[in-house]
């Protein structure tokens, strides 16, 4: 009885840990660029845990040969190339774009090359070439036929294009020979001023995308309409143009109206409610608006469209008539959120002034109270028309004290600091919002954030957001229009040019305290900032002895697990580093071949049943890192575990 009795029981534990195995190794896909069609950065993967991340090692490499350097020939610059593609997982396929438009599919357990399709994209046509993700579509038949399965890219001279995702052949049926041109209706312009650089949204059978528009060049600067295609078909479905209430959409010559507010960022998705939520960029230029007339008025802005018809449901403006380039930065993050005992669908936006808005996906309305607040506007040119107030938050504690003054300069010697508080006192300095200026102003934060598109990563479940800051302040300086010459001929049809750099000491220091970035872990229901620990070290920026410094500047992009882990890389260090979600404490870190930019992935695969870390290493433009081909899985060694 008693053998009987312990056999009972062997078979009774036996059963009871299956499902918590087979849960470990189920396959956990990445099918969007941000994780989700709401773009939280968060998998449930669960096989690399705090206890065991150090043993994090190289699995596979891939390289597709995508790499332009800088150049430079007199007065002609272009910018290296920048891979900050994060791939998507589906069926054990992973996908990826280069900078240069190419797509790859990839064996997800081995980085085996499946196919690679060319678009044949100018490689000196952009300024700045990068491509941040493709997008996955499947139709409601068993997605075995030929293209039944979809890979959606969009290119550098601003084509939509549709793959089979099992072979990456065009789908002939969409548009012409399995392509769109979005620039048709979009007035003249230079190649270079309007591409695609974010993965399309999808929804339903729609494909959903804006474009990446250089616009601090002209005022008359490419349209910057939203598009929705039948992913089937090509058909454009509808478009919705960032045009205020009651103004014409069209140029004189029938194109869309020229200078609007564009939509560069990541697009999310609600299917269940048919919601398109779209950041919005700032109205053409950046720094100078006494010619808009209020064409600005989605500007800087999260407007949610109805996805059936592409007509506005809301839209809430983070910043009033942006001179500051404050513009929209990230993926809106749809998740639930515990307001007052009460479960509320939440649109939560993290923005380049450190300020994160929580607002009613359904409504716009914000789910905690922001205030209008009086903002400065002495020194303001003459034809400017500043709005007197700006919208603060409440709740969600602020990431960054705004302003600085000479007595918060810092060097790296004291001649470096007395150099700096000399810069500074120059300054007009009234705080946050002061106006750009002939004088020169602070824009703290710099018109880099503050938080950018990487940002941010939040956890569905306890409402945990973990974001990068940048710490850096900058400065913006008007020149009046027949003072500018070569590069400084920006804001052309204004009375002004402008100057803008991060304040740095001859030394090419930030003129403020380090750490100049950090990564910043807040509890969204609570409104408690959990933690906040410097991201990176000045070691592949500066010469030795100068490798000691904590927390730099430049852009990053976390991601986090359900096991209580957060994976991020930064522009400006060669190092991809994991932290606890709990406390921030570093974990682990590994070497790369260069900057890691791109949010990371992660991934278990059907087959193996391994858990992947993905990530880009291909280095930024802004300085500080080479440019790089590199698609690094990490993996725990041997099997399954």
């Amino acid at each position: 009885m008693r053998r009987q009795n312990a056999a009972v029981g062997w078979i009774l534990s036996i059963l009871l840990v299956l499902p918590a195995q087979a849960a470990q190794n189920e396959s956990v896909e990445w099918p969007a660029y941000g994780a989700t069609a709401g773009g939280t950065h968060f998998s449930h993967a669960n096989q690399i845990t705090p206890e065991n991340v150090n043993e994090l090692e190289v699995a596979w490499l891939h390289r597709s040969g995508d790499i332009r350097h800088a150049t430079r020939d007199g007065e002609n610059r272009m910018s290296q190339s920048s891979l900050q593609v994060t791939p998507i997982v589906i069926d054990d396929r992973l996908y990826y774009c280069t900078p240069f438009n190419r797509v790859f599919a990839l064996n997800a357990d081995t980085g085996q090359e499946l196919w690679m399709f060319d678009p044949e994209t100018d490689h000196d046509a952009d300024l700045l070439p990068n491509c941040r993700g493709v997008s996955y579509w499947q139709s409601s038949n068993d997605g075995t036929g030929f293209c039944e399965q979809r890979i959606v890219t969009g290119t550098l001279d601003a084509r939509l294009i549709v793959l089979d995702a099992a072979t990456g052949k065009r789908c002939t049926d969409f548009g012409v020979n399995g392509e769109v041109d979005i620039s048709q209706g979009i007035s003249a312009h230079a190649s270079y001023e309007y591409s695609i650089t974010s993965p399309p949204a999808i929804l339903g059978d729609l494909v959903i995308t804006g474009a990446m528009v250089l616009d601090n060049i002209r005022t008359d600067a490419p349209s910057g309409i939203v598009r929705a295609y039948n992913i089937k078909s090509g058909k454009l479905a509808w478009a919705w143009h960032p045009v205020p209430p009651g103004k014409p959409e069209k140029n004189d010559d029938g194109s869309w109206l020229n200078g609007t507010s564009n939509v560069w960022s990541i697009i999310a998705v609600d299917a269940e409610r048919d919601l398109v939520f779209v950041p919005t960029g700032n109205t053409s230029p950046d720094y100078y608006g006494g010619h808009r007339d209020g064409l600005d008025y989605y500007s800087s802005s999260v407007v949610a469209l109805h996805g059936a018809s592409g007509e506005v449901a809301w839209h809430y403006q983070m910043v009033h008539h942006d001179v500051w380039d404050y513009d929209t930065p990230a993926q809106p993050t749809l998740v639930d959120l515990n307001v007052a005992g009460k479960m509320i669908p939440a649109v939560v936006q993290v923005t380049k002034m450190g300020m994160t808005f929580a607002l009613h996906r359904e409504t716009g309305e914000p789910l905690w109270p922001v205030q209008e607040r009086a903002v400065p506007q002495g020194g303001a040119v003459p034809e400017e028309s500043l709005s007197p107030t700006q919208p603060f938050p409440s709740h969600i504690p602020y990431l960054i004290e705004p302003g600085i003054s000479p007595e918060d300069a810092w060097g790296m010697v004291l001649l470096d600091k007395m150099q700096c508080a000399s810069k500074i006192k120059a300054l007009l300095n009234s705080g946050i919002y002061t106006p750009p200026s002939l004088q020169g102003s602070v824009n703290s934060p710099s018109n880099g954030g503050g938080q950018n598109w990487g940002s941010p990563a939040i956890d569905p479940e306890t409402g945990i957001m973990v974001v990068y800051t940048n710490r850096v302040p900058a400065m913006t300086k008007l020149v009046p229009r027949e003072q500018c010459s070569g590069r400084t001929g920006t804001q052309l049809g204004t009375p002004y040019c402008v100057k803008t750099g991060w304040i740095m000491s001859s030394l090419g220091v930030p003129c403020t305290e380090p750490p100049w970035g950090t990564l910043d872990a807040i509890d969204l229901v609570s409104g408690k900032w959990l933690w906040s620990v410097p991201m990176g070290t000045t070691r592949d920026m500066a010469p030795f002895p100068f490798w000691w410094i904590d927390g730099l500047p430049g852009f990053a992009a976390p991601m986090m697990t359900g096991t209580g882990l957060v994976f991020s890389g930064i522009s400006n260090e060669h190092l991809i580093r994991a932290f606890s979600v709990k406390t921030g404490e570093e974990l682990w870190q590994a070497d790369l071949p260069t900057a890691a930019v791109a949010l990371p992935m992660t991934y278990q695969t059907q087959t193996s049943g391994r858990q992947f870390l993905v990530v880009a290493a291909g280095g930024h433009w802004s300085g500080g890192s080479p440019p790089g081909d590199y698609i690094m899985a990490f993996a725990l060694p041997g099997a399954a575990r």
